[in-house]
């Protein structure tokens, strides 16, 4: 069991980096487009094309919608992987446990459904940052 645990933590931590790194990449795709949107509006002053301009802004707008749509999409995508690979792992090791001392099965389960229930949580989590990638950054 000790092995298992040390699986869970290390695939809870990865889950956690790869959630930061969707984050930060979500995070940086709207200000560049905010930024584009900002030079663009300059062009605009300047060049006094208003049509153009306005496609521009709206070109750059749907550019940072499709980066927080990617980047949730890859930060539920891999918390899913990471939280399926420790479900396996975590069931594995306790189909073995039981296999080997049949008279702990209780323990062995209880412990096992502590595991999968810490793992699951990691996955909601993912999936809360994504939807607040999408609707709120």
């Amino acid at each position: 069991m000790k092995t298992a645990r040390k699986y869970m933590a290390l695939i809870a931590v990865a889950l956690f980096a790869l959630l930061a790194i969707a984050v930060f990449a979500a995070a940086s795709v709207p200000a560049n487009a905010e930024t584009q949107a900002e030079e663009q509006a300059i062009v605009m002053v300047t060049d006094d094309q208003t049509a153009p301009a306005a496609e521009t802004a709206e070109e750059s707008a749907d550019n940072s919608v499709s980066g927080k749509a990617i980047a949730a999409g890859v930060a539920i995508g891999l918390a899913a992987l990471g939280g399926a690979i420790g479900m396996g792992i975590a069931i594995a090791k306790a189909s073995e446990g039981i296999a080997r001392q049949p008279e702990a099965t209780g323990n062995i389960r209880s412990s096992l459904m502590l595991g999968l229930v810490f793992i699951e949580t990691v996955v909601i989590y993912a999936l809360i940052v994504s939807i607040l990638l999408i609707f709120v950054l």
